[in-house]
């Protein structure tokens, strides 16, 4: 099973630039014809959240129009720049959207992976929370899950990154030990998936893995004061590919969306090592 991870595309209304400098639609066409070019191809995208930059069914629409050309079954997740309501209009299409009443929760098989799509959307503010009501959904989906491999994600982490604003703006602590606690009571969770800070990190979460991917467009600056500036860099777009094999488990690889020169070989055509 492998498995592409894109999250944080913030994608405007057609013309629209982020933060009037990043053509954030530009970077996600880039990055879905990065994924299409794989081989092998995923089996499955999955984008954890911040689809669009405010919710606007005008972006969500452009949104639209930017997957069309994906040539790879995707599942959405949303963020704090996104629109619950908004998002299921504009993917009607999408009964899965739909299944966890007022959240945008889901379950979905991708071969022998559940995947366990979670809401950590609070409206109105960028932080994020799981409340009683998307835990108690968890659980039930991870009793009923128990003989498979499972990944969890969501848009918020639940860990401090040491950028100090965006620890400010993550999954609330409640939450987030409420949430470890359950994860511990699976060892069948694989991994927990998450967005927002736009960069690549690794930690120990519930007994297992906690991970985040770059963005598609821009990155937020790596500036590990706790007192650090808000701020974004325009490092090299990336996404994740989740490898699942029974035997070695879950394997992360972290792409980067343009091209790079290469690849050159390591040895002559007759065995030599290049020196």
């Amino acid at each position: 099973m492998l498995l592409a991870q894109i999250s944080d595309l913030h994608i405007k209304r057609p013309g629209s630039l982020a933060y009037r400098r990043v053509d954030t639609g530009a970077a996600l066409a880039r990055c879905i014809a990065a994924l299409n070019a794989l081989n092998p191809r995923p089996d499955a995208v999955v984008m954890t959240g911040d689809l669009v930059d405010q919710g606007d069914p005008e972006q969500y629409a452009h949104l639209q129009t930017l997957l069309a050309p994906l040539q790879i079954p995707y599942y959405l997740l949303v963020g704090n720049h996104d629109a619950r309501s908004a998002l299921r209009e504009a993917f009607s299409d999408r009964p899965e959207l739909r299944e966890g009443g007022e959240f945008v929760q889901y379950a979905a098989d991708i071969g022998p992976v559940r995947l366990l799509a979670l809401d950590s959307m609070v409206p109105g503010e960028s932080g994020g929370t799981l409340c009683d009501t998307r835990l108690a959904w968890l659980e039930a989906q991870l009793a009923a899950a128990q003989d498979k491999p499972v990944i969890i994600a969501l848009h918020h982490p639940p860990f401090d990154c040491g950028i100090g604003h965006m620890d400010n703006i993550r999954l609330d602590r409640d939450a987030t030990q409420k949430l470890a606690a359950l994860v511990a009571r699976h060892p069948n969770v694989e991994r927990v998936i998450c967005g927002h800070v736009h960069r690549s990190m690794f930690v120990r979460f519930g007994g297992t893995l906690a991970s985040a991917v770059p963005s598609p467009a821009h990155q937020v600056a790596l500036d590990l004061r706790g007192d650090a500036p808000s701020g974004f860099v325009m490092e090299p777009p990336a996404f994740a590919l989740h490898r699942y094999e029974p035997a070695s488990g879950l394997v992360t690889h972290h792409a980067y969306v343009d091209a790079a020169p290469g690849p050159y070989p390591f040895y002559e055509p007759e065995g030599e090592l290049i020196d």
